[in-house]
């Protein structure tokens, strides 16, 4: 009988979460994908045809419940031939400076962390966010200290440092990763490039700050891939940032989309450049140890993650 290779994916309706299921079906992965009941966006992982795919509605205060809910709907889940590879941790919730609730989400990832005990999950990588910078560092780098600036940040950085001391403890494998600004298909409305694009494609005026912030962007297709590398290759222990392999001035991102949009559609709106963001954050992140150690590169170019968004929107 051939090895079942099993992952466990948190928040997997989400933007990056739907993007991840469909990236390790591709290569061959069985997939147990917690999400949100009743929430929308499950009908994403609804529609996906596969037999390696099996879905877990439960909220966040009842994350714990997943052991017990897996080993009922297969009882064999601890036969020798099947083993949980991964436990990828992308579920969080809460408004950014919302305290209360952005503390709970550290609470459940270290709850994440007792599932791959009970489970005997071999890696535990979870999703942080360049929020633990800060708006300090010219460029990101891993051994960089964290300084983040609001409770998003805050708890990001606290659940890292907490989950890490408990995985080892357990001795599961540990990998924390800070996913940079992604865009591409399933990505949300509200958020910069869904918002720029509907009014291009509606011809509204458009007023944005200057623009000269440093910005950087990838593909959620991309982070998805870097992610499972990260599964096959990355080593223990270690932070990676997930990120494009170049960073550029954020008007420059948008001037591309606005002639991408013009070409392909022939409406434009007008966009008005104002004074400088307050606080002026640059995302430079070095993504060299992703690199050096999993061989990612970037496949998705900037225009086809508008055309990607396009087709979703449509």
């Amino acid at each position: 009988m051939n090895e079942r290779v099993c992952v466990i994916v948190s928040g997997a309706a989400g933007f990056l979460g739907i993007n991840l299921v469909k990236e390790l079906l591709e290569n061959g992965y069985e997939v147990f994908a917690q999400v949100r009941p009743f929430s929308a966006h499950n009908k994403r992982l609804e529609d996906i045809e596969s037999e390696n795919l099996h879905i877990f509605p439960l909220e966040m205060n009842e994350f714990s419940r997943l052991p017990e809910e897996i080993s009922e709907r297969f009882p064999e889940i601890f036969d020798e031939d099947i083993r949980f590879k991964a436990f990828f941790h992308l579920m969080w919730g809460g408004e950014r400076n919302d305290f209360e609730k952005q503390k709970i989400n550290i609470e459940e990832t270290l709850t994440a962390i007792n599932i791959c005990k009970e489970l005997q999950v071999d890696r535990f990588i979870a999703t942080g966010s360049q929020a633990e910078y800060g708006y300090f560092y010219k460029i990101q780098k891993e051994d960089c200290m964290p300084r983040p600036e609001n409770a998003y940040g805050s708890c990001k950085t606290s659940a890292m440092y907490l989950s890490r001391e408990l995985a080892r403890q357990y001795g599961i494998e540990w990998i924390w990763t800070r996913i940079f600004s992604l865009i591409g298909s399933f990505e949300p409305d509200g958020r910069m490039f869904p918002m720029l694009i509907d009014n291009l494609l509606s011809g509204k005026e458009i007023n944005l700050s200057s623009g000269k912030q440093m910005w950087n962007y990838l593909d959620a297709k991309d982070a998805a891939r870097a992610l499972r590398l990260l599964c096959e290759k990355g080593k223990d222990g270690e932070i990676y940032n997930v990120a494009g392999n170049v960073s550029m001035p954020l008007m420059n991102y948008v001037k591309m989309a606005e002639i991408y949009i013009s070409q392909k559609n022939g409406k434009k709106g007008r966009i008005n450049f104002g004074d400088d963001a307050n606080p002026f954050v640059n995302l430079v992140p070095d993504i060299s140890k992703l690199v050096n150690d999993t061989g990612f590169e970037q496949e998705v170019s900037f225009e086809e993650s508008i055309e990607n968004h396009l087709k979703f929107r449509d």
